[in-house]
């Protein structure tokens, strides 16, 4: 749902800007996965149903699927350089952004969703640079437990 808000600048009423609200985008669940395949990060939203089995398995299942789908999709892009950002079911939206570094973040979301790769590209730079990245006591391959990233990056979800 959009909601319209208006900006004034010196007594005079500029067009509406479009703002999301937190109805807007559903997100079911976030996981932040290593090069080397390891989950950092996983926290759950509105799943809408619970984890079936082992959430270590389904770390695992998540990251293959991911790893073959971009090599697939690298192999049968017609454009060099081709990747995915996004890949959709009928019940949900996988968002797929890589850094440079092979850190992936995985945002799962409502089919409605739309474009998150700028939600996904904030995340990487504005909270998991400045949170972790900066911080000396953070070790790369260790599974992120600060609850500053943990605080920024709920409220900057709960934002969208």
């Amino acid at each position: 749902m959009y909601v319209p808000s208006c900006l004034s600048y010196a007594g005079c009423l500029l067009e509406p800007i479009w703002r999301a609200t937190r109805s807007m985008v559903e997100i079911y669940t976030m996981h932040i996965f290593n090069r080397k395949g390891t989950c950092l990060y996983y926290q759950e939203w509105n799943r809408p149903l619970p984890v079936r089995g082992d959430l270590l398995q389904e770390h695992k299942l998540m990251f293959g699927f991911l790893f073959s789908l971009k090599q697939l999709v690298s192999k049968m892009s017609p454009k060099k350089g081709g990747g995915f950002y996004a890949c959709s079911t009928s019940a949900f939206k996988l968002n797929y952004f890589e850094t440079a570094s092979g850190i992936r973040f995985v945002l799962c979301t409502e089919l409605g969703a739309g474009d998150m790769r700028e939600v996904l590209r904030h995340i990487f730079s504005n909270i998991f640079v400045e949170c972790l990245t900066k911080n000396p006591m953070w070790k790369a391959d260790e599974p992120i437990s600060c609850p500053l990233f943990v605080q920024q990056l709920t409220n900057y979800l709960d934002g969208i």
